[in-house]
């Protein structure tokens, strides 16, 4: 399978390349992002996975997100995934902004009709990694790999960091969905991808449950969580990073770093402010 590029765009010395493809996982075509920094003209460059939030497109934070800056000052690649699939053209995929198309949730799911294109667990892990590392394999390193993302995509960069330990060097989040088994968001797309008759289902995807049994690398785990203080969707209990940051402390988990931003919304205001931290925490582990 390869990608066809759309449009190569010039910045910050490097190229983002705007690529699509059929994949095998949704059985949908699918749109992705991919910054090349400079130094991948010259050398094998890691990989930052960015995984945006619910309604967003891979073009929403390669033109707002401002990671490019730091990436390309850092020789880091960045892969920008898209948040479901599109066109499916399954019965009420449309009909709310936060459940259906653009808002994924970065699992698989298990009952009909979203099983059989609703697998964006398997497509972000394997299949669109898979791809790009055999089409760009002359640029990008894949023994060097980290995982972040915003608000949907901080639920899917936690989850998938903690269901695949030793896959990601470092996992950081941008205002994530902590607990989603226990906040509106969560329990809409749990119940409408799961069903609602196994909830014990529900904590396998949830990264405040699976922090609690982490024991990979001496219990050690290279996070890092940036939540806006004025953001509403955290005071209105969508994101609860407390009960994240209480079942780390419980499990005796080190190395997670939880900061809380004066004033900060949910907005790529917020995202372009911390873009540069969360790139040089990457940038910590993947060098």
């Amino acid at each position: 399978m390869s990608f066809e590029t759309k449009s190569t765009i010039a910045t910050f010395g490097g190229k983002l390349l705007k690529l699509s493809h059929t994949s095998t996982t949704t059985k949908t075509p699918m749109n992705v992002n991919l910054y090349l920094p400079p130094a991948s003209s010259t050398t094998k460059v890691p990989v930052l996975i960015y995984l945006s939030g619910l309604t967003c497109t891979p073009d929403n934070c390669s033109e707002k997100g401002f990671f490019h800056a730091a990436a390309s000052a850092a020789g880091i690649a960045i892969l920008y995934p898209d948040t479901s699939p599109r066109g499916a053209n399954l019965p009420g995929e449309t009909d709310s902004w936060d459940f259906g198309a653009g808002a994924g949730f970065y699992i698989n799911a298990t009952v009909e009709p979203w099983s059989g294109h609703y697998n964006m667990e398997s497509y972000v892990t394997s299949e669109l990694p898979e791809a790009i590392f055999e089409q760009f394999g002359d640029k990008l390193d894949s023994g060097r790999v980290s995982i972040t993302g915003h608000s949907m995509g901080g639920h899917g960069a936690l989850t998938l960091f903690l269901k695949n330990p030793g896959k990601y060097r470092s996992v950081s989040a941008l205002a994530p969905i902590c607990n989603p088994s226990q906040c509106p968001w969560g329990k809409k797309t749990f119940a409408g991808y799961f069903g609602t008759r196994d909830k014990e289902e529900w904590k396998k995807h949830d990264a405040t449950e699976l922090v609690k049994g982490w024991k990979h690398d001496g219990g050690k785990l290279p996070l890092l969580i940036d939540v806006g203080t004025g953001d509403n969707f955290y005071k209105q209990g969508q994101l609860l990073p407390e009960n994240l940051e209480k079942a780390v402390k419980e499990a005796g988990v080190e190395g997670v770093k939880f900061r809380y931003q004066e004033d900060y919304d949910h907005s790529y205001y917020f995202i372009s402010s911390f873009a540069k931290d969360h790139v040089e925490h990457a940038a910590k582990y993947l060098f």
